[in-house]
């Protein structure tokens, strides 16, 4: 296997279903330090240099919190992982209802899901957050989900890789 795949194999996936972000980042510099901060910093460099279309489907890559995927057990390890982490996964059914109209009407109004680096958050910190953001523009919350789909990839980076810039 090349420098190049191996890099996308262990790195493809800290953009959700994105392998494309890791590709643009290890062909820009191929001799990326394997630390959180230096992988990082290619891999948003890629990102922030892709089209809105591009960034629109790494957006459009992440499932709904709480949402169909979840229930069917079809969620990536990491999604799952970090859904947990946050207690989506023992939703009451009215707080699951309460995610599942919000889930609806933010992706009718944006037309990509609601995405938050749920790391050191609650159900009720994530819920309140989505209420707040559902009367943003879209630009605005496009900005913000792209924010935090960077955010979500250090977090993910921060389990996969050692080093000191990882504390």
């Amino acid at each position: 296997m090349s420098a190049r795949e191996n890099f996308v194999a262990r790195f493809g996936g800290v953009f959700e279903h994105s392998p494309w972000v890791a590709e643009r980042a290890f062909d820009k510099n191929p001799q990326i330090a394997l630390t959180t901060n230096a992988v990082h910093g290619a891999l948003v460099a890629a990102f922030r240099a892709a089209s809105d279309a591009e960034r629109l489907g790494v957006l459009r890559a992440h499932p709904d919190l709480a949402g169909k995927l979840a229930i069917a057990g079809e969620l990536t390890d990491d999604s799952k992982a970090e859904q947990a982490s946050a207690g989506l996964d023992r939703l009451s059914p009215s707080e699951h209802a309460r995610f599942t109209e919000l889930n609806t009407a933010y992706t009718e109004k944006f037309g990509f899901p609601f995405i938050i680096a749920v790391k050191g958050l609650g159900k009720d910190d994530i819920l309140s957050a989505f209420e707040r953001r559902i009367d943003n523009d879209r630009q605005e919350e496009f900005e913000t989900a792209a924010a935090q789909v960077e955010k979500i990839a250090l977090l993910r980076l921060h389990s996969m890789l050692p080093g000191d810039d990882n504390a």
